[in-house]
């Protein structure tokens, strides 16, 4: 729809989150109309902001197109006691190790499952989220937790039940194929969190030296790295990993940048 405003000489400012014709959610027509949209943000829109340097690169290389890059942003949060947790789900601090996102494939829940059960640990695994277009991968998934009574489902959280979750989990993991700027990953950071991530450009953009990656879709590497955090391997400490992440992706300065590309004519 850019071309409208184009007539009109409106100026045009796109954000582009991520490079969403690569999520299996969409099939083949859907797929290729979200690269048209995309091939039409580089014709028509007279800025362009991504928010992660592998998408800057990815418009460089196919389109040879400028961009911004303005990344989401976190606050300092307030850490709070396992009280809702502990009573919904039997969750003590440093007592799990936790993934929170979508349940839907290009996420690598699969790959969690499969490591996390292959590893001797008195650590439960919590995945917490809701599905999005996807009920059927979200059954699938149920299905293989029910096996393992370590494995706990919460669906949707938000609020005080997920300030608790980041607050007291003893690991983050974001077992990603795909990632546009991964908010949720600033969010466990931004608690003072380790993290281990897949190593797609998306994710080790964020964590830098400040968390652990293993290779994408590899459950044996997955495994071995679950193993290495979980025996204190790799290990930041809360205030250096919080402080970076508050630092580098601070919400006060993403919004003047922001509002500064608004303002120009």
């Amino acid at each position: 729809m850019l071309w409208i405003p184009k007539l009109f000489k409106k100026r045009i400012v796109v954000t582009i989150h991520g490079l969403d014709w690569k999520r299996s959610k969409w099939g083949g027509f859907a797929s290729k109309y979200i690269k048209f949209g995309e091939k039409m943000a580089v014709k028509y829109a007279d800025e362009i902001i991504v928010l992660s340097e592998s998408v800057q690169k990815y418009f460089k290389d196919t389109y040879n197109r400028e961009t911004i890059f303005i990344p989401n942003g976190v606050t300092k949060p307030e850490l709070r006691e396992p009280k809702l947790i502990k009573e919904k789900y039997g969750l003590e601090k440093n007592s799990y190790i936790l993934y929170l996102g979508r349940i839907v494939p290009e996420k690598g829940i699969d790959y969690l499952i499969e490591a996390y059960k292959n590893i001797n640990t008195n650590k439960k695994l919590v995945i917490a989220g809701g599905a999005s277009h996807t009920n059927d991968y979200l059954e699938q998934i149920k299905e293989k937790v029910n096996t393992d009574e370590r494995i706990i489902m919460t669906g949707f959280v938000q609020g005080e039940d997920l300030e608790e979750l980041f607050s007291n989990c003893y690991l983050y993991c974001l077992p990603s194929d795909v990632e546009g700027m991964p908010i949720s990953l600033l969010e466990a950071m931004s608690y003072g969190k380790n993290c281990l991530v897949s190593d797609i450009p998306e994710n080790l953009q964020v964590i830098e030296n400040k968390g652990i990656s293993f290779k994408k879709s590899d459950i044996n590497d997955l495994k071995e790295k679950l193993e290495d955090c979980l025996n204190k391997k790799y290990t930041k400490t809360a205030d250096e990993i919080s402080n970076y992440v508050l630092n580098k992706y601070n919400w006060d300065e993403v919004v003047k940048k922001t509002e500064k590309l608004y303002g120009e004519k």
